[in-house]
């Protein structure tokens, strides 16, 4: 078969925006940084956008007070485990200061807001709705965004980009404007007060001057660095340009003045923590830095093309796969596990929720891109001891992973989070996976921690029922799907099936490590409850029967045991009978971005591939997928990255096949010849 044209599939796809829209923003970053600009080119407009304008790291986190509290502070509630009491830090109790200050810290920073000035002949500012004949283009082949249009006649031209190894931007602005006096930049630093909002902690800035310090050294007349103070909390931004002079407008806002010698103007501005050092590059330096290493990311790893199908859905679902993969790289692919909206802004306070970071992150694997995933691998590692910590305090071996949490691993306190499971088996998996891409020693010794301590935890987790001769799950535990009491939930039916899976995976690694298998380990394989039946279909968990009936809303998980996992527990009969009444009878409305594509792996995995492409091009709210390729939820999460993610672990198992798979080409799409499914550079999925 012919290889596949990548440029020209990826060219098709540009998104181009022309008109105002609030919520579909775009951005450059290369994982570690990104910006996200409005029409302008930068954050000019910021007022007009629903979606905010972020400028985040991975490295710029901050605590409000400094090391206030630790999690030994919290108000703990104790719950009854099988005859004993475990404490989890779930309600504010007696200390709502408290449970609400660990709550919201630490948090993302944003880190600082660009834009331009705009002025009229007589010196009126310019608002958004004056900007005329609007076009930009973000170039994914090139990771380069250029805007363009017009005011009061004259044209302005911006092209924005990041470097892919330093945290810098680039800055070029051509206009008849610039010589006229008319165009300026400006930059100026939001403080970081926190609210009790959840998804919403941080869209609306703050720009209170007292709880923040801003510092100019200038080291020439066109550079210098902002010192930036928050508490405890430091970090520098570095600016150089070609002429001009800075000027400071307030306690935090400034503007830089382009010289009128000519009319285009460049700056370069740099980001970095406070210990930090940049190597101060050109604006032509990070543009070819940027061209060269996105030709190479669409060059290497996988590529799926649908060009060809004759099915009125294959270009959009193209389009999604290509978007999806640009902006995963963005924001899903840097040394911390990413938080549900990225480094967009700040959803639950900017923390990650590991949870999701398998639908984040495994698809890096199956695109052969492994060493993407393997960046945020290493952080679990990092947090061994805190987990360990965790599982220690609780009476568990081994390691057990938080939920909710920042780069220190301390887990948040929640009503939810604490006493989740299903993030449990994953590192598990991600391990699994950099061992498929290169089964190697020295692949085993990196990740044989991190495997071993988290099947320790899980063996010890799963308590054996003498008068049922089985092993259960629960209570109390909160499953995949959380609308259920804690005391009231046992044996759900995906995390029963992820348990065997996860286990079956930690006994390969200790014989693959020279070490014998855990009788113990296969024993609670072999005797692990049955999964969960009701009326001839898969329940949520053992103790709702009524699950269609009474519970048939937020994520249909049961799916997730033959479709996500392999399914060795379930009976397809049953599943393919519960698949169909999943989507007969469920509140769709009430579903997350991922649960479509976890649907679609089920449906894949049935090999009905008609009902596969039918899921992931769904027409739901939460199923839609903006023009800047963000899968949108609702006018609070306007970003969902689990969904872009789940779109492409689905789309990889659909064209590539599974473990013990039927032996045909592209096994999870239709066969009935209205879909071409042409693709290389991917793996089976398990």
């Amino acid at each position: 078969m012919q290889s596949i044209d990548r440029k020209a599939l990826v060219n098709r796809h540009h998104p181009i925006i022309r008109e105002l829209n609030p919520v579909s923003p775009l951005t450059v970053g290369n994982g570690e940084f990104a910006f996200t600009a409005d029409l302008t080119g930068l954050q000019s407009f910021p007022e007009s956008y629903q979606m905010p304008l972020g400028t985040q790291s991975q490295w710029g986190w901050h605590q409000t007070g400094g090391s206030r509290y630790t999690l030994e502070d919290a108000p703990m509630q104790s719950f009854e485990t099988h005859g004993r009491q475990v404490e989890y830090p779930f309600a504010p109790g007696d200390k709502p200061d408290i449970f609400h200050w660990l709550r919201q810290n630490p948090h993302r920073l944003q880190l600082g807001q660009i834009g331009l000035v705009l002025m009229t002949p007589d010196g009126q500012r310019v608002g958004i709705d004056q900007l005329e004949q609007t076009e930009q283009q973000l170039n994914l082949w090139e990771g380069i965004l250029t805007s363009q249009f017009m005011v009061s006649g004259a044209s302005v031209k911006v092209i924005t980009c990041c470097h892919p190894d330093s945290d810098q931007l680039g800055i070029h602005i051509e206009s008849p404007l610039i010589a006229a006096g008319l165009l300026q930049l400006s930059i100026q630093f939001p403080s970081s007060t926190m609210t009790a909002k959840e998804w919403r902690s941080a869209l609306d800035l703050e720009w209170q001057h007292e709880t923040h310090r801003t510092e100019w050294v200038e080291v020439s007349a066109s550079s210098g660095t902002f010192e930036r103070k928050l508490d405890e909390d430091r970090y520098k931004v570095t600016c150089h340009w070609n002429e001009g002079e800075l000027e400071q407008e307030g306690h935090h806002q400034y503007r830089v003045i382009p010289g009128k010698n000519s009319h285009s103007f460049t700056i370069v501005v740099g980001f970095m923590p406070d210990a930090g050092n940049l190597t101060a590059l050109t604006f032509d330096e990070i543009r070819t830095a940027s061209m060269e290493h996105w030709e190479h990311f669409w060059l290497s790893g996988g590529a799926v093309e649908l060009a060809g199908s004759t099915d009125p859905g294959a270009h959009e679902l193209e389009r999604r796969i290509v978007l999806s993969q640009f902006v995963t790289a963005i924001h899903c692919a840097g040394s911390l596990p990413p938080q549900e909206t990225g480094l967009l802004y700040n959803s639950w306070y900017g923390k990650f929720h590991l949870e999701m970071h398998w639908w984040h992150a495994v698809h890096f694997a199956l695109w052969g891109r492994t060493h993407l995933l393997k960046k945020s691998l290493g952080w679990y590692r990092d947090i061994l001891p805190v987990a360990q910590k965790l599982a220690r305090d609780q009476g568990y071996p081994g390691a057990r992973w938080p939920k909710m949490v920042g780069p220190d691993g301390r887990q948040s306190p929640s009503p939810i989070g604490n006493l989740l499971i299903w993030q449990q088996p994953h590192p598990i998996v991600y391990a699994e996976l950099c061992y498929r891409a290169e089964p190697t020693r020295d692949t085993l010794n990196e990740f044989a921690d991190i495997v071993l301590e988290s099947a320790e935890f899980m063996a010890s987790y799963a308590h054996w029922d003498e008068q049922g001769g089985r092993y259960v799950l629960g209570p109390p535990l909160i499953p995949v799907q959380e609308n259920f009491a804690a005391e009231e939930t046992w044996n759900p039916t995906f995390e029963l099936e992820y348990w065997m899976q996860g286990l079956e995976i930690a006994q390969a690694w200790r014989s693959r490590l020279g070490m014998e298998e855990l009788p113990e380990w296969n024993r609670i394989i072999e005797l692990l409850s049955v999964l969960p039946v009701h009326n001839g279909v898969y329940i949520a968990h053992e103790n709702r029967p009524d699950t269609f009936l009474t519970d048939n809303t937020d994520h249909p998980s049961m799916l997730g045991a033959f479709g996500i996992l392999p399914g060795k527990k379930a009976d397809r009969s049953i599943m393919k009978a519960t698949l169909l009444k999943v989507m007969q009878e469920w509140n769709w409305q009430t579903s997350w971005g991922w649960d479509f594509p976890m649907a679609a792996m089920t449906a894949g995995r049935l090999e009905d591939g008609r009902l596969a492409v039918d899921i992931l091009l769904r027409d739901e709210v939460k199923n839609t997928y903006l023009p800047n390729g963000h899968n949108y939820q609702n006018t609070s999460l306007m970003a969902y990255l689990p969904g872009n993610g789940g779109l492409l672990t689905a789309v990889a198992m659909m064209a590539c096949g599974w473990d013990n798979g039927p032996d045909i080409h592209a096994p999870g799409f239709p066969t009935d010849g209205t879909w071409e499914v042409r693709f290389e550079g991917l793996s089976k999925w398990m």
